[in-house]
């Protein structure tokens, strides 16, 4: 069985500069994120409750969008966080793209919000 592809657009109150130091710098994602983040060039090694995950930074495009691949993961899975502002409003969500199996999305999207209800508490927006 492969994984499912899904989007999640959830609104937040922040500047793009600020909410990309967020999204690509290990000590900012320690706040939100995971327990412990650390870097090794385009590596990032992610902890929680004590397991490592590793990813590779495939895309990094400042202000604006970061894309991490599993480097475990046999798949073409990522997982992607982008910034986007809306061109009239000047409102700014975060698009999480990301992959999970049928019968785990649901559970995936909630923990997706849990985190960016962090992110949101963390940076008070």
């Amino acid at each position: 069985m492969s994984k499912i592809k899904y989007e999640l657009e959830i609104p937040i109150h922040a500047s793009p500069s600020m909410l990309y130091q967020y999204i690509s710098s290990p000590s900012s994602m320690e706040e939100w994120f995971a327990d412990k983040v650390n870097s090794r060039g385009k590596i990032m090694t992610f902890e929680w409750d004590g397991n490592e995950e590793k990813a590779e930074v495939v895309i990094k495009k400042a202000d604006e969008k970061i894309k991490y691949k599993w480097l475990e993961s046999d798949d073409d899975s990522f997982f992607e966080i982008k910034i986007q502002v809306h061109a009239l409003t000047k409102d700014v969500s975060l698009i999480i793209t990301d992959f999970a199996y049928e019968d785990e999305i649901q559970e995936s999207k909630q923990l997706w919000e849990n985190q960016i209800e962090e992110l949101k508490h963390t940076i008070g927006a």
